[in-house]
């Protein structure tokens, strides 16, 4: 399973057949219209959904979903330590057009993975693992596991 997001929209299609040819049984290219490699929330998003052989494209914008379309100022980062800050706001439940951006992304990853039956329900598992407090327990657990000490035999 892939979801791979592409920096041009001419490699949609194209990298759609080559992770097909690959073993891909299901994934996603996408290229957001305004050059974002990932599903965006600023344009549309064309797509290019693989699943056991075949593939279809399509667009989506951020209104199919509930969500409103915003600048691509605003989901703009930072520095590492700001991005590490921002991240750890929306899974501490801030809400706005960077959180939106996460959501979009992670639905798409959960129904791709085959824990959602639609992008839609995605979003909405998304959320709830968000909200639950579930998503930071994880973050807070592989910043534990990755500052570790190595171990030497």
């Amino acid at each position: 399973m892939q979801l791979l997001g592409v920096y041009d929209e001419y490699l949609v299609e194209p990298l759609a057949q080559v992770l097909i040819s690959l073993g891909v049984k299901r994934g996603m290219v996408v290229y957001g219209t305004d050059k974002l490699d990932e599903i965006s929330l600023s344009a549309p998003t064309k797509v290019c959904e693989m699943k056991d052989g075949w593939f279809k494209s399509y667009v989506i914008t951020p209104e199919d979903f509930g969500f409103e379309h915003c600048r691509k100022s605003d989901l703009k980062g930072g520095t590492p330590q700001e991005n590490a800050q921002i991240t750890r706001d929306i899974l501490s439940g801030m809400k706005g057009h960077k959180r939106n951006a996460v959501l979009m992304n992670a639905g798409a990853s959960l129904y791709i993975g085959g824990k959602a039956e639609s992008m839609q329900e995605g979003i909405h598992l998304a959320a709830e693992l968000i909200d639950s407090g579930k998503a930071m327990e994880t973050l807070q657990k592989l910043i534990e596991v990755s500052n570790r000490p190595e171990v030497t035999a």
